[in-house]
């Protein structure tokens, strides 16, 4: 009988934390201040209890609606990527929640939502479509410093998507990118135009009558007739071959 009892309580004393979580453990409803790791631990039993979190990173997309610098309203779906930080973990359970389900509802959403509609208010719906990918970084990295006051989870990145906006607002987004790629165009076209024009004005400095007699002799084939030019400087002249 002593030797089930010992047993009874040698396997009430062990326990064993999965790969990709940690383990709060509460005496008597006082949470312990170290997170334990994964593999086999030791409790007290009966008067030690383990609750598990996962650390492992976390992938949430959050559907939003936001008004821009210009007052239009726009839709889309930021997918975060967070996960909680190990060392964190009894903080989280004393003061936030005992359990996984409860983080994103009472810590990543309200940060991501007030990131979402503080980033997008200070722009404009055109340069929100047409530069979409640096609207995405800012966004990630306003998330990460809210919610780094709190400092319970680490994200671990941020994507936006789906973009909607009214119909009539797109075609006027792609009838002024339309504008801007002519413009650039036409600025190009413009800049080579001038740069041909600095070349030809260079080389018709360096154009005087010797260089041009020389350039003539390199290219005479030695038969056509040439009329030499006078004494006072006049080009010889081709009047036809001997």
């Amino acid at each position: 009988m002593a030797a089930f009892t010992a047993l009874i309580v040698a396997i009430a004393a062990i326990f064993v934390v999965p790969a990709g979580q940690v383990a709060v453990i509460t005496t008597l409803g006082k949470v312990s201040d170290e997170a334990r790791l994964p593999g086999l631990n030791l409790k007290a039993p009966f008067v030690q209890s383990v609750h598990f979190f996962n650390v492992r990173t976390q992938v949430r997309p959050e559907e939003f609606s936001s008004l821009t610098k210009d007052l239009q309203v726009i839709e889309a779906t930021a997918t975060i990527k967070y996960a909680v930080k190990s060392t964190e973990a009894p903080r989280v359970y004393s003061t936030i929640s005992t359990g996984n389900e409860g983080i994103y509802a009472r810590i990543i959403q309200p940060s991501l939502l007030k990131s979402l509609k503080s980033v997008f208010s200070k722009y404009e719906l055109v340069e929100i479509a047409t530069d979409w990918n640096k609207i995405s970084s800012i966004v990630e990295e306003s998330v990460a410093k809210e919610l780094e006051k709190f400092d319970y989870v680490e994200v671990k990145g941020l994507d936006l998507t789906g973009l909607k906006i009214a119909e009539e607002y797109r075609s006027a987004i792609e009838q002024k990118q339309i504008a801007e790629q002519r413009l650039l165009k036409a600025e190009t076209e413009v800049k080579i135009a001038e740069q041909e024009a600095i070349k030809f004005e260079t080389l018709n400095k360096g154009l005087n009558d010797r260089v041009l007699y020389k350039l003539f002799l390199d290219k005479w084939d030695g038969q056509t007739q040439v009329v030499p030019g006078l004494s006072g400087g006049t080009p010889p002249v081709i009047v036809g071959r001997q």
